[in-house]
């Protein structure tokens, strides 16, 4: 399907093509392979938020950040 193509469809169209993209990304998700070093990142990231879970900011006040 051509971007024209896309460009063409009605939002309802539009929200049921981006759904079928979505559902076939899903079922592909466990093909994603994650590298050592990406799953040392994690596990760092991940024992830096339990060692200090109130050094966190939440998605909205980043947002609020961005937009003052």
């Amino acid at each position: 399907m051509s971007i024209d193509e896309i460009a063409s469809l009605n939002i309802s169209q539009k929200i049921m093509l981006v759904e079928e993209i979505w559902d076939s990304i899903a079922q592909e998700q466990e093909q994603i392979a994650v590298t050592d070093e990406e799953k040392a990142i994690l596990d760092e990231r991940l024992s830096s938020f339990e060692a200090n879970p109130g050094d966190v900011i939440s998605w909205e006040e980043i947002k609020q950040r961005l937009h003052a």
